[in-house]
Order: C-alpha cells, then sequence, then structure tokens
C-alpha cells in the first residue's frame, strides 16, 4: 500500500487544533467553545459536503453572535489559521527532508537540480564558477504593510514550529513526546493571552528592528551555509572561495517614496542598528571560536601572523600564555568593541586596552583570514572550516554594515528640490517649465562644474532642507561603515532621462558626485512603473546612454546599469495581464538597448507577495525572465507577510535562498531557460494584453464612481487605521484610485475574496481572442501553455489567485455599498468576468477544476477555508455596525482581528 504523505500534516493539525480547542475552553468557557465548536462544524459541513444549506446556516448563527462572543470566535478561527500554517510549513520541510533523506532525483530549486541541467547542455563546474565571479544575487527587505502580526505572536508561532521539528524527528520516549505536547500548550496558551494586534502604529525604527530579527532567524546563519554548500557541490578546495555574489538589501530607512517619516536620523538609525546587529553576532562567534581553538603551540605549529595576532591582543591570562589562537581572538574581539565604540555604538563593551578599531571591514577579513591559512598550513584544516568558515564568509558577505540600504524617493520631488536649487543658485528660474532638451542641457553643465548650488546664506524650503540633510548623512554613513552600507538612489515613477541626471546633480551636493573626475558613488536606478513608463522605459535608457556626460559616469560604475521595474502599480494601472506582459516586453527591450550600447544590465524587480503585485514562487519567475534579462544579476524585493513566510525558520530560509540562488544561475547559464520569445506568442501576448487592458481600464477607471464602490466594498478604510506599518494608505490626501498605494489597494481586495487585481481582463481577453480567431487561435493558446514558461507561469498564478476567491461571499461585501444602483452596475461585471476567466483558463489548460495540477494547494485550501469563511462573515457583520454608527472599542478591535486572521488563510494576501 502506497504511504499516506499527508497523514503527518492532517495529524499535526489535529493536535494543533485540539490543543487550541482546549485553550478555548479553559479560558473562555463551555457555552462559548461550544459555540465556536458549532460554527466550525457548519462551516465544515458546508466545505466538505458541499451542502448548500449549511453556508446560509453558517451566515444567521454568526450575525446572532454576541460582541464578546463575536470577538472569542475569531480569534479561535484566526489563531487555528496560524497553527495551520505552521503546519503546512512543517510538512514542506518534512517532505524536502524525506526527499535527501531518499537520495531523490533533485527537485527544481535545488542546486543540484541546476547543475544536472548545466552537466546536460554541457556546462563545466568551471563555468558556473566564472559567472558567479561577476553576479550579484540580492533579496530587498521592505516594510510595506502587509505582515499584520506582531513580533510577540510571530516568536511563539517559532517556537510550536520548532516542537512540531524536534516531534517529527523521531526516536522520543514517551516523556519527551508528553513534554512536546506540554510545550505546545503552553505556547498556544501564550497566543490565547497575548495581544495579535499592536496597539500604537509602527515607526520605522520599530520596522528595522523587525526585519533585524530575521537575521537571527535565517540570515546570519543559513546565507554562509549557502555558499558552503554551493563551494562543496563545485568542489571547490578549502582555500579557493567563491566571491560574495549573494548579499542582503533593504528598504527600511531609506525609502522615502510618499513615506513623510523617514528622515536623516531614521536612515542614521537604520544603519546604526543594521551594524550593531552585525558587529553583536561577530563578537559571539569570536567568543565560541576563543574557547574552541584551544589548541597549544607546544603541540602544533602557528604561523607568524597568528603569533603576531596573539601578541598584539596584550592578553596578560597566565592560563592562555600557550595558546595563541585564543590569544589571537581575544585581540580580535578587542578590535571589533573599539570599532564599536568609534561608531558610536555605546552598548558595545568597552574597549580592553589599547586595541586600535579596524580601519575597515576588509582589516577584520584579514586577520580571520591569517587564523584559517595558519590552521590549513599545519594539518588542522578540519577546525578551519568549521566555525571560523562559518564567521569568514559572514564578514564577506555582511561587512561591517549588514545590508546596503537603498535610497529612493519619488521623481516630483527631485524635480522640485532640483527646482528651488538651481532658481536660488541664479541658474535657472523655471526648471519645471523647461522641455526635456533643455533639462538634458542645464544638468549636464552643472554636472561639468565643480561648483555647487546650495549656499549656507540661503533659505530653503522644508522639503529641499531634507532632502539634503538625508543625502548628507547617506555620504555620512558611507564613510563610517564602508561603501556596500548604501550603494543605490531609486527613482520611483521615473519617465524621463532627466530624472536620473536630477539624481546625479543631488548627490554631487553631497560629494557622492565627482565633477572633476566624472565618477559616481551611487548607482541611479529608475522605476519604471506604470504601464506607459514601462512601455516608455528603453527609450529614456537609450536617450540616456547617448549622453555625453553620462557615459563617464556610467563607466565609474564598471558599465553596469540598474533598472527597476515595478509590478504593483503597473497592476493598479493596467491590470494583471497587461502589468505581467508590459514587464517582460521592457526587460526583452532593455536587453536590447543596453547590448547595443555595451551596457550590462541588472534589472531590480519589485514584486509584491500577492498576484496582483507580481507574487508568486521566486524561482519560476526568474525561470521565465526572457534572455538576457537576468545576466547573473538580479534583485528582488521581499515584503510584508512574504518575509514570514519564506524565512521565519532556517529550513524555510534555506530552500529559498537555494531557489533563487539556482534559479538565477540557470537563467543565466542556460539562455533558453525562460523559453524563447517566438514572434507568434509575442503577437498573441500583444493582443490579448490589449484587450485585458480595455476591459480592466473600463470598470476601474472608466466606470462612474468606481472609487466609492472600492472602499466601501471593501476594508480599505479599517485597513488605513491599522497600526501593521508606518507608511500612509494613499500618497495624497485622496480617495482617487490613482493615488492609493498598490499594496492596500491588493489588500483590500483580497479580504473580501475578490482578488480582482490577480484576474480581471483575462476571460474577456481570451474570449475574444477565441471568438475571433477561431479554432486556429485556440491552438495558439494552448501552444503557449504547453511550451512558453512565461505563459505557464502566468497561468499558474492565476489558478492560485482564481482558488481563493469567492463570489459568495465576495456578494456580501457588495451589500455593504449603499448606493444600489452602483452595486448593482459594478458587481455584476466583476461577477460575470470572474466566472468567464475561470471557464477560459480551463480552455486553454484543459483542467476540469481549478489547482488541478497543484494538488498542494489544493490540499491547503481544503484545509484552511472551513476556516476562513466564518471570519468573513463576521468582518461583514461588524463593518455594518461599525459603519452604522456603532462606536464600541469592541467593533473596531473585531475588525482589525478578521482581518488579521483573514489574511493569515489566505497567506499571500499583499
Amino acid at each position: 500500500m502506497t504511504p499516506d504523505k499527508d497523514a503527518p500534516l492532517r495529524e499535526d493539525i489535529r493536535l494543533l487544533g485540539r490543543l487550541l480547542g482546549d485553550v478555548v475552553r479553559q479560558q473562555e468557557g463551555g457555552e462559548i467553545f461550544a459555540v465556536i465548536e458549532q460554527v466550525r462544524q457548519t462551516a465544515l459541513r458546508f466545505h466538505r459536503d458541499e451542502d448548500p444549506t449549511a453556508r446560509e446556516e453558517l451566515n444567521q448563527m454568526l450575525t446572532g453572535l454576541s460582541r464578546p462572543g463575536a470577538i472569542s470566535t475569531i480569534r479561535a478561527f484566526s489563531y487555528f489559521s496560524h497553527l495551520a500554517n505552521i503546519a503546512e510549513d512543517q510538512h514542506h520541510i518534512r517532505r524536502n527532508r524525506a526527499h535527501r533523506i531518499a537520495a531523490s532525483e533533485p527537485r527544481p530549486g535545488s542546486l543540484e537540480y541546476a547543475l544536472r541541467r548545466f552537466d546536460a547542455s554541457g556546462l563545466t563546474k568551471e563555468d558556473v564558477r566564472a559567472a558567479l565571479e561577476t553576479a550579484l544575487i540580492s533579496p530587498v527587505l521592505t516594510a510595506h504593510p502587509t505582515e499584520v502580526r506582531r513580533k510577540s505572536t510571530l516568536d511563539r508561532e517559532r517556537e510550536i514550529a520548532a516542537v512540531l521539528f524536534e516531534r517529527d524527528r523521531g526516536g522520543l520516549t514517551p516523556d519527551e513526546v508528553a513534554d512536546g505536547e506540554e510545550t505546545l500548550k503552553r505556547l498556544i496558551l501564550t497566543l490565547w493571552q497575548t495581544s495579535i494586534l499592536r496597539r500604537s502604529r509602527l515607526g520605522v525604527g520599530d520596522e528595522v528592528t523587525n526585519a533585524l530579527a530575521y537575521y537571527d532567524y535565517v540570515f546570519l546563519d543559513e546565507l554562509p551555509r549557502l555558499y558552503h554548500h554551493l563551494e562543496d557541490v563545485l568542489g571547490l578546495g578549502s582555500g579557493d572561495r567563491l566571491p560574495a555574489f549573494f548579499r542582503m538589501g533593504s528598504w527600511i530607512g531609506g525609502d522615502r517614496d510618499g513615506h513623510p517619516f523617514v528622515t536623516a536620523d531614521v536612515l542614521a538609525d537604520a544603519t546604526h542598528q543594521n551594524s550593531d546587529k552585525i558587529f553583536s553576532y561577530y563578537l559571539r562567534q569570536v567568543d565560541v571560536l576563543a574557547n574552541e581553538l584551544s589548541l597549544d603551540e607546544r603541540l602544533v605549529s602557528v604561523s607568524n601572523a597568528v603569533s603576531s595576532l596573539a601578541h598584539d591582543a596584550d592578553d596578560r591570562s597566565p592560563h592562555r600564555l600557550g595558546e595563541p589562537y585564543r590569544r589571537a581572538l581575544i585581540g580580535i574581539a578587542n578590535r571589533l568593541n573599539a570599532t564599536r565604540h568609534r561608531l558610536g555604538q555605546l552598548n558595545g563593551a568597552t574597549p580592553t586596552g589599547e586595541a586600535a578599531p579596524y580601519p575597515g571591514p576588509d582589516a577584520f577579513r584579514g586577520d580571520l583570514a591569517a587564523l584559517h591559512d595558519s590552521l590549513t598550513a599545519n594539518g588542522s584544516a578540519r577546525l578551519a572550516n568549521g566555525r571560523l568558515r562559518q564567521l569568514r564568509r559572514a564578514a564577506d558577505i555582511f561587512g561591517f554594515h549588514l545590508a546596503t540600504l537603498d535610497l529612493r524617493q519619488n521623481s516630483d520631488v527631485h524635480e522640485r528640490v532640483v527646482g528651488e536649487l538651481l532658481e536660488k543658485a541664479g541658474v535657472v528660474a523655471d526648471y519645471a517649465g523647461l522641455g526635456e532638451d533643455d533639462r538634458l542641457a542645464v544638468l549636464s553643465a552643472e554636472l561639468s562644474t565643480p561648483r555647487l548650488l546650495a549656499s549656507p546664506f540661503l533659505t530653503y524650503s522644508e522639503e529641499t532642507d531634507k532632502e539634503l540633510a538625508i543625502l548628507h548623512r547617506a555620504a555620512r554613513a558611507r564613510a563610517l561603515y564602508g561603501e556596500a552600507v548604501i550603494e543605490n538612489a531609486i527613482i520611483s515613477k521615473a519617465d524621463a532621462a532627466s530624472d536620473v541626471l536630477e539624481v546625479a546633480v543631488l548627490l554631487k551636493e553631497v560629494g557622492l558626485m565627482r565633477p572633476t573626475d566624472r565618477t559616481l558613488a551611487l548607482n541611479i536606478v529608475p522605476l519604471f512603473e506604470t504601464i506607459a513608463d514601462l512601455r516608455a522605459g528603453p527609450a529614456i535608457m537609450a536617450r540616456l546612454f547617448e549622453l555625453p556626460i553620462y557615459g563617464p559616469l556610467l563607466d565609474s560604475r564598471g558599465r553596469c546599469q540598474e533598472v527597476m521595474l515595478g509590478y504593483s502599480d503597473s497592476n493598479k494601472d493596467g491590470g494583471f495581464l497587461t502589468s505581467r506582459w508590459e514587464v517582460i516586453k521592457a526587460e526583452h527591450a532593455l536587453v536590447e538597448v543596453f547590448d547595443r550600447h555595451g551596457v550590462r544590465v541588472r534589472l531590480f524587480h519589485g514584486r509584491g507577495g500577492s498576484v496582483g503585485r507580481g507574487g508568486g514562487p521566486s524561482y519560476d519567475a526568474i525561470i521565465a525572465q526572457p534572455p538576457g534579462a537576468v545576466a547573473g544579476a538580479i534583485r528582488i524585493t521581499e515584503q510584508g507577510e512574504v518575509i514570514t513566510g519564506k524565512y521565519s525558520t532556517a529550513e524555510l530560509g534555506q530552500r529559498n535562498l537555494e531557489a533563487m540562488t539556482a534559479a538565477t544561475l540557470e537563467a543565466t547559464l542556460l539562455p533558453d531557460a525562460g523559453g524563447a520569445m517566438p514572434p507568434e506568442f509575442m503577437a498573441v501576448m500583444d493582443d490579448l494584453s490589449e484587450r485585458a487592458f480595455r476591459a480592466y481600464r473600463a470598470l476601474v477607471y472608466e466606470t462612474d464612481r468606481f472609487a466609492d464602490y472600492f472602499w466601501e466594498a471593501t476594508v480599505i478604510g479599517e485597513i488605513a487605521n491599522l497600526n501593521i506599518g508606518s507608511r500612509p494608505a494613499s500618497r495624497k490626501n485622496s480617495r482617487a484610485i490613482e493615488d492609493l498605494r498598490a499594496i492596500p489597494w491588493v489588500f483590500g481586495w483580497s479580504q473580501c475574496r475578490l482578488m480582482l487585481p490577480g484576474w480581471y481582463g483575462f476571460g474577456t481577453a481570451v474570449e475574444g481572442f477565441i471568438k475571433d480567431r477561431g479554432e486556429e487561435g485556440l491552438a495558439a493558446l494552448h501552444r503557449m501553455a504547453n511550451e512558453w514558461p512565461f505563459f505557464q507561469t502566468l497561468l499558474s498564478n492565476l489558478d492560485m489567485v482564481l482558488s481563493k476567491a469567492d463570489i459568495a461571499i465576495a456578494s456580501r461585501y457588495a451589500e455593504l455599498v449603499t448606493d444600489k444602483a452602483l452595486r448593482d452596475e459594478v458587481f455584476p461585471k466583476m461577477r460575470h468576468e470572474l466566472e468567464r476567466t475561470i471557464n477560459m483558463l480551463f480552455e486553454v489548460t484543459g483542467q476540469q477544476e481549478l489547482l488541478e495540477s497543484n494538488p498542494h494547494l489544493a490540499r491547503s485550501i481544503r484545509n484552511r477555508f472551513p476556516y476562513l469563511d466564518p471570519l468573513n462573515h463576521l468582518q461583514i457583520e461588524l463593518l455594518k455596525r461599525h459603519r452604522a454608527g456603532d462606536t464600541d472599542d469592541r467593533v473596531i478591535h473585531g475588525i482589525n482581528l478578521t482581518i488579521n486572521g483573514v489574511a493569515a488563510g489566505l497567506r499571500n494576501s499583499g
């Protein structure tokens, strides 16, 4: 009999559900527990037995709940969703370990799978090594507000995951099993008695602190292990090390686009916190190493370099007199502490003796290399390849800065600041009124002269003072922590070559662009976000490359230019299908422009968690890139709840980091990894995209008062008030769709279970295409679905998002719209398009039902949706009460709890 691979998952879910039920019964009483259990059984009956009467029974049951009963029910179902997520994640880890233990064929996303593909294509390990010499892979953590849980909750959930992992290892005694279950009971009780919501809005400093926790969970240990794994599978010797191609990035504390709370002081605090984190790690590791390396110089030979380090340590303890490695490491620790002191990290220990601070991370790396070389030269290579190898690699990756912090600002702000500087300096009276050619001429002239525009004798606007202060602080951070601390300045809403030169002028004001030798200290990165900007992007870059002033600046950056592509705003602007296609077309065109001008391309993908914001499996997304678009270098944003989903435990983090590396190598070394872009396929996609674009724009931007419908039929207003991030929900004080940030736009549609940004327009496009092209058109779509990775990934993501939509629940949210005429105009369009989209997906793929080819996700949905529906029903009832004037704090609290629970149940909701 074939073993049931999912049986352990069901066992874990039953265990966690039972323990949660015990806590609810104990804490809330038998009556509340009975109500919750009745709701659970009714919801299960609806989903499991497809009983059409069950949903109406559920509705009546939930409508009649008292406020305390509603709150308890919401909390119970929310926590069950979180616990089910933990069980699922552990099951993924379980299955992955089972494959490794059984020595199964390598799976996509593993380095072994990638190396097999290379071998089959005639590539050698030397080819892989050569590709890594100029590679850059960088996940960039952002603080976009879709992670609704507090760190206190996340910490307990990680501890629950650890207990499940330990139980799964086997070989436990009955007492150990009982102890594990008792630990789970305590943790679940703690969760129940801990507020899942924040009482106050996060500040940027809080967001930095939260992000840094993931370094403890994953990055500090797992990134060095990733390097070691790759070096080992490539067969590199201990002295042959890969370059530091995989590095961490961050936006938290440097992203000012529409964020009034990011200031120069906030930037300084972010770089300080990051640096403090890595110094703490180094000191812990050095301390442990000093305890481990108790080698006696009478028993082992020691290099002159290590002897010198031991002597310079000024360690006078007689107990370590003959232990040079220990004394050398104590000296290294003293220098690290002295460096922290120099950097103002006063929480570091006071420097011992007269230790000199390290001038930079290279000197620290040099001392560690001296230890390694001495050990390997004297018969102790195995010791060198333990914790010391891990620490050396960490020093390569993280330096003294931990992560590269990007600066980001809107092009409109740059224009206003540069315009004011030019006006007050008497250069141009009305910069904003100039045409593009005249702007480029003025900016090129400014970049050619050493004269600065800003003067201490003039007064500037608050905006200009703030921008200059941040740039001055960025220059100071680079002097303190090294150049890698800030390397990129990103321009939101870039739509002209002058946008790039404006940033160069501002960098010149703080010494980060030097006109005397035409050098640029930062990469200036235009971000193309809207559909129009994506289409114009290649021509903008061509114009930029042809400017005489820009060539030398580009040379100073190694003739490598980064371009960021925005999935979020392009989706909000043009819809799912058009957004994805325009991003791919922009990449294809950019590769051609860069090749023509002899410039290396580096693409930065601004992906969110949801399909509506470019989400989906990173491995599939990277593999599906057009030929030449990766070329060994890729940066990808990791946002909100996706960070937790990928990096909350070491095992999850290891798998995701490896998958990103494997995909980047495959996309680089196998030119056809993402499949060719046959002209006939591109022509079909152009046709589909144009049809989908018209359908989406007709609904969202051409339907009168559609914004009113959105604000009333979703929890967008309540989301804006939820304390889940430091950034406002809209760029302006407006309800207009154009001004709304893409994240709450997607989050709002996810909460009402319509998921509109992830599918609207596809059905109309495909139906119209088949109607016009007939059997020949349908055959073309079938070929694309079978042969083209880009289209396969698009269909897979569409399948996933459609499986999470529920039109019956969405119809109840539609009833919240007070204007019946507006409701009757908008909702039927969405309902019919959803039906059409599902039918057309089946027509193209040949599926008979959603998720037919993804049984794992189908199983996940079967497990979680009975617990998700009651949360939606209660959210609607509480919204009705709140909007009818009920000011009871418990109503607002309940709404916020349902937002948390629904987000947990959907997982990738923003």
